[in-house]
């Protein structure tokens, strides 16, 4: 028996991803507010980045899940404001190896601040229990419908 429990209004939302949304312009607030001059399209770039570095355009658009044309916006972006490098790789010279910048090093420390108070505050109320419950159930839902 299929589990859809869920009101067509409250499936629409739970699809639309209202608390992800919400989460997303809180952050994008709290960055302004801080003086940090980047989306958060540009910062998840750097974040996995800054937990590796040297990846290709199509590594980070794996890790972010976007497509090609919008991860080349992204790093020519990036690259405008000086906080990222490509770099030919060495092995395969169609590719080009994406790196920080020092401007874009000094970066993180302040802009993980802010994520991280933006994320205390999106979870205030919310039980350690409840967050683990949350994170199973979407990390079901990932694995039932991700493509290969």
């Amino acid at each position: 028996m299929p589990n859809n429990q869920f009101k067509k209004g409250e499936l629409y939302s739970f699809i639309t991803g209202k608390a992800s949304t919400a989460i997303a312009r809180r952050l994008q607030k709290n960055f302004k507010q801080s003086g940090l001059d980047i989306t958060i399209e540009q910062w998840s770039i750097l974040y996995h980045l800054w937990k590796e570095e040297g990846q290709s355009q199509q590594q980070l658009g794996d890790a972010t899940f976007r497509d090609k044309p919008s991860i080349t916006r992204l790093v020519d972006n990036l690259e405008k404001l000086k906080l990222v490098k490509r770099v030919p790789s060495k092995d395969d010279r169609r590719i080009n190896l994406i790196y920080l910048t020092k401007e874009a090093i000094q970066l993180q420390e302040k802009s993980m601040e802010v994520a991280n108070q933006t994320l205390n505050e999106a979870l205030t109320g919310v039980t350690n229990g409840q967050i683990e419950i949350a994170k199973e159930v979407l990390h079901t839902v990932y694995e039932n419908l991700k493509t290969l």
